[in-house]
């Protein structure tokens, strides 16, 4: 019998991410009224904001009427309308909880939340047993699914209806055992950009991972109007943005400007709008250029940006678009450095030439290297960080950039004295094309993503390994 008045409120079991949740059903003569599915105040509670376009109903007209074991790869809302179930999940995800075994009973006054690739089966306790299942996908042929045998010795359920007095599909009487089924795999990550300074890093780090995909341009147009069918995306946990146009100085004449707005803002919007859609993770790289580096002090996370030139305004404008992604990640670094042409491996080409270069001393920042942006995305990610703006450079003392070059003279065993300190207009005088202003203060607050528990690098204990080992 249903039991009224419940306190809404959630119970972990011995599944990861399966949770039962007991609902207040309000009763009297007449029947009964329940929320079956409450998004603020579930969320509230830890449901998963899952998303869900789909609304199933399983009418069973008899007690025993036993479905599964089927996992998914979507996660279910599963509530009763009327009657009573028994229900045994199995884990069928890789991992170390694989065949993990849960089971109870579920009235209009329990409910429970399914993950992706927990297998699920139910047995009706009662004759006109009705329950309800929100998924957040479509079925798809294409789709990853497996089955686990209901009479399964290794899991072992202890079905209150025995199965050989019940009723169930020859499909479902044909399922594997638990040693022959395969398992459902994690969700992919698709990097975006992977030849670029930061895709060549994000390779590095996730060497031999299994489930991560890298893909350039030629692979995957992210402003092509076909991208939406690009790839199954509810199989993906998250995308990580490692593509952009950062020619700074170029975006600032007509064919760079409509260069710059259709790889950084276009671009980043279609990935938004397929990652807000399929509940994917959004990573996008953001730049200290949204800022206009006139005032001291470091830049936090919450300060108003206010870019000066082109580049830095559609840096801006595509932060703001991937902030509406439910689950996305904003990284913003500053003088960035990789492997390719960069200001690092200019210095020490000019010192070995014996060339004796004026740099800019009026710009002050920290370096990055995309070795140590490479780790703090994954970081991000693999530990579920609340969503936001993120700053990640190097850690230490701010510099210019006349103080950079300097130190690779040093560790490149030359004479730092050979380089010479001047402002940003002396540099660019008499410049033979259009030059992109630039922060003066590049400085970025880093305690937040520390907080997190990562720890950025020593910028320059990362440019001396740089300069004598060659490469980041």
């Amino acid at each position: 019998m249903t039991e009224f008045g419940k306190t809404l409120s959630r119970t972990e079991t011995t599944i990861p991410g399966l949770i039962v949740f007991d609902l207040p059903v309000h009763g009297d003569s007449r029947g009964w009224f329940k929320e079956n599915w409450q998004r603020e105040k579930m969320t509230e509670l830890g449901l998963p904001d899952f998303g869900p376009v789909q609304n199933n109903v399983s009418f069973n007209d008899a007690a025993g009427t036993t479905r599964g074991i089927h996992a998914e790869p979507w996660d279910k809302w599963v509530s009763v309308a009327t009657g009573r179930i028994f229900g045994a999940w199995v884990d069928l995800r890789e991992g170390p909880s694989f065949g993990t075994v849960f089971t109870t009973e579920l009235d209009p006054s329990r409910a429970i939340f399914v993950p992706r690739g927990v297998g699920n089966s139910y047995q009706t306790l009662e004759a006109d047993t009705a329950y309800t299942y929100l998924v957040n996908d479509h079925w798809s042929p294409e789709a990853a699914y497996s089955f686990l045998n209901l009479a399964d010795e290794t899991a072992a359920i202890d079905w209150p209806i025995p199965l050989a007095d019940v009723e169930i599909s020859a499909k479902d009487l044909a399922h594997p055992r638990l040693a022959e089924v395969t398992p459902i795999p994690p969700k992919k990550i698709l990097v975006v950009g992977a030849n670029g300074q930061l895709g060549q890093a994000l390779r590095a780090e996730y060497e031999g991972v299994p489930g991560v995909e890298f893909a350039t341009r030629d692979e995957l147009d992210i402003s092509s109007p076909s991208l939406t069918s690009a790839r199954r995306w509810r199989d993906y946990g998250a995308i990580i943005n490692a593509a952009a146009y950062t020619a700074v100085d170029l975006a600032e004449t007509p064919d760079g400007r409509r260069d710059a707005w259709a790889g950084n803002v276009s671009g980043v919007a279609a990935l938004a709008r397929i990652a807000a859609e399929h509940g994917i993770a959004l990573v996008h790289v953001s730049s200290d250029y949204v800022f206009d580096g006139e005032r001291e002090g470091e830049w936090t996370e919450e300060d108003v940006v206010a870019p000066l030139g082109v580049y830095g305004q559609t840096k801006a404008a595509s932060d703001a678009l991937v902030s509406t992604v439910p689950r996305h990640y904003i990284v913003r670094t500053s003088w960035v450095i990789g492997e390719g042409k960069n200001f690092v491996r200019t210095m020490t080409s000019l010192a070995e030439r014996g060339i004796d270069p004026k740099v800019v001393d009026d710009q002050i920042g920290r370096l990055t290297f995309t070795s140590d942006l490479a780790r703090g995305i994954r970081h991000l990610l693999e530990s579920d960080a609340p969503t936001g703006i993120y700053n990640l450079t190097g850690t230490g003392v701010p510099t210019s950039w006349a103080d950079v070059a300097r130190a690779v003279f040093a560790l490149a065993g030359h004479d730092p004295a050979r380089v010479t300190g001047v402002s940003t207009a002396e540099y660019f005088a008499g410049a033979a094309g259009p030059v992109a202003p630039r922060p003066r203060n590049s400085v970025l607050d880093l305690s937040r993503i520390e907080a997190t528990g990562f720890v950025p690098e020593s910028a320059e204990e990362s440019l001396r390994r740089y300069v004598t080992g060659g490469g980041a």
